[in-house]
């Protein structure tokens, strides 16, 4: 069974940096890319970043790029997001997400494209 577990949420100031961490169980994490995304209240989920299966690829929303990062570390089955210089408006719910196809079928900016989800991990920024 395919488990994705968040963690590393918190409460930040605006300026402020946090790493989300998402450890992956059940799964050979390696074969796989991965992406994260996030819901804010009262909106749909969106896109955040994705990183292929190899690192070698990566792909961010504009409005986040430059502030996060987002990389893997295959030997500990984890997926992580750098996120600094974090605005009011970054303020959500993050989610991980696998994809276990082995080429891209939606894009891997497309909800369809993941078939497991995390629980999710609450940011807040504060002004």
């Amino acid at each position: 069974q395919v488990q994705l577990v968040e963690s590393g949420g918190g409460l930040v100031q605006a300026g402020g940096s946090l790493r989300l961490s998402c450890t992956v169980s059940g799964q050979t994490f390696s074969n796989y890319s991965m992406g994260w995304f996030r819901q804010a209240p009262g909106k749909e989920r969106e896109f955040v970043a994705a990183i292929t299966w190899t690192g070698g690829s990566t792909y961010y929303v504009p409005s986040v790029k430059g502030r996060f990062t987002i990389s893997r570390d295959n030997a500990k089955n984890t997926l992580y997001l750098q996120m600094n210089s974090l605005k009011v408006e970054d303020t959500a719910v993050y989610y991980c997400a696998l994809d276990d196809r082995t080429a891209w079928a939606f894009g891997p900016s497309s909800l369809y494209e993941y078939n497991y989800w995390g629980q999710g991990t609450q940011v807040t920024v504060s002004s």
